[in-house]
C-alpha cells in the first residue's frame, strides 16, 4: 500500500509539475483542471487517508453503557494536563451508549468543562497556536455541537464517532510531543 501511495504521489507531483508549469497566470481554471484531470483532487485524499493518522488505522470501539463517572470535573490550570483530561472525558462521552447511566449528568458536566477550557486556554497565543489546541477545539466544537442539538441523551452517530476518535489520536500524538 506505501509503495502505491509512493507511485500515485510521484506520478501526481510529475503531472502536476509540469502541466503547472505549461500555464500562465491567465489560463482559466477549468482549462488548467482538464489537462490536469483527477490527479489534483485523487492525490490530497489518498495521502491523507480517509481513516488513518499519520499511518495508523484507528479502531472505533464499542458504544458501552458501563463506565465509571469521573470526579475530577473542572480545569487544574496547567494546559497539558488539562488537555489531557478533556481529551480522556471526551473519549468517554463519545463511547457512551443509549441509556447509559448518569448520562445527562455527564454530558452537562462535559459541556461545561468544555466550555471552560476554551474560554481558559484561547486567550494565551503560545496555546492557541499549538497544533493539539486547534485539534482539540474543533473535537470540542463537534461534541458541544452534537449537544446542542440532540441533548445530552442520544449517543453520537458512527460517522461523527469515527472522526472524534481520529482527532483524538492526533491530540495524543501532538500532546506527547509537547505540541
Amino acid at each position: 500500500m506505501k509503495s502505491t501511495l509512493a507511485i500515485l504521489v510521484v506520478a501526481a507531483t510529475t503531472l502536476l509539475s509540469t502541466t503547472v508549469s505549461a500555464f500562465s497566470a491567465e489560463t482559466p481554471r477549468r482549462e488548467f483542471f482538464s489537462k490536469v484531470g483527477k490527479a489534483a483532487v485523487v492525490v490530497p485524499f489518498v495521502a491523507a487517508g480517509p481513516s488513518s493518522v499519520y499511518g495508523l488505522e484507528i479502531v472505533v470501539p464499542e458504544q458501552s453503557t458501563s463506565y465509571e463517572f469521573p470526579s475530577d470535573w473542572g480545569l487544574t490550570f496547567s494546559y497539558a494536563d488539562d488537555a489531557a483530561k478533556v481529551r480522556a472525558h471526551m473519549m468517554v462521552a463519545t463511547a457512551l451508549a443509549k441509556g447509559s447511566d448518569r448520562m445527562e449528568d455527564f454530558g452537562k458536566n462535559m459541556k461545561k468543562e468544555m466550555t471552560d477550557f476554551v474560554s481558559y486556554y484561547r486567550r494565551f497565543p503560545k496555546v492557541a497556536g499549538k497544533p493539539s489546541f486547534s485539534t482539540l477545539y474543533t473535537a470540542i466544537n463537534v461534541l458541544a455541537g452534537h449537544y446542542t442539538s440532540y441533548g445530552y441523551k442520544y449517543p453520537l452517530p458512527e460517522k461523527r464517532r469515527k472522526r472524534l476518535y481520529q482527532e483524538y489520536a492526533e491530540i495524543a500524538k501532538s500532546l506527547k510531543r509537547g505540541r
